[in-house]
């Protein structure tokens, strides 16, 4: 899959003129990519254009427009692109009580590596957690993490010919799945395997 250059990014001004409409269609663009997982989980998969647009939003929101800026902005964010054989994702945990988020954090270390994607027939994968840095310590895991799953070319081949997906997480203190995933993010998950 396709990585982003500096071309592929609108100028600030030109940015701050389109922000509205493009912040709109991105808005209906990540439901179609979102994916539930129990009360308090959620997992977005990343593509091209989430990447593209959180680039932009922090070129902006970061004042950067000097090209060693832009270009560690796209060395950060690059790599939440699927390559084509994987599926890339945030997950969130989210805990709107700060006592509760503390304490449930703290259950939850190790839940990142405890997530998982299954192809109908095939093996179940569990994500490559926080390839960049680590987001769990001793005492709690972090509210954010990202995740990468990395497909075999058989499993890519059966989704393709009409295999159900199915998602979720066997954590000891959180169990949650969707089996199978909704039609429309099993739609858009499949691009990113082009």
């Amino acid at each position: 899959m396709k990585h982003l250059s500096a071309s592929d990014l609108m100028p600030l001004e030109q940015y701050a003129r389109e922000r509205a409409a493009i912040r709109a269609r991105l808005i209906e663009h990540r439901q179609l990519r979102r994916l539930v997982l129990g009360p308090n989980c959620t997992v977005s998969f990343e593509d091209l254009e989430t990447v593209r647009y959180q680039i932009q939003e922090m070129l902006r929101a970061e004042r950067i427009f000097e090209p060693a800026g832009i270009a560690e902005e796209l060395a950060v964010y690059n790599p939440l692109i699927p390559d084509g054989s994987n599926l890339k994702a945030t997950l969130l945990l989210e805990f709107p009580d700060p006592v509760e988020r503390a304490r449930r954090l703290g259950e939850m270390r190790g839940l990142e590596r405890c997530c998982w994607l299954e192809v109908a027939g095939c093996e179940r994968v569990l994500a490559i957690a926080d390839e960049d840095l680590a987001r769990e310590n001793e005492l709690k895991t972090a509210a954010v993490h990202f995740l990468r799953y990395e497909l075999s070319a058989p499993m890519v081949a059966t989704l393709k010919g009409g295999a159900a997906l199915s998602a979720g997480i066997d954590h000891p203190a959180y169990h949650h799945a969707a089996e199978p995933v909704p039609a429309t993010l099993r739609a858009a998950l499949l691009a990113d395997l082009d």
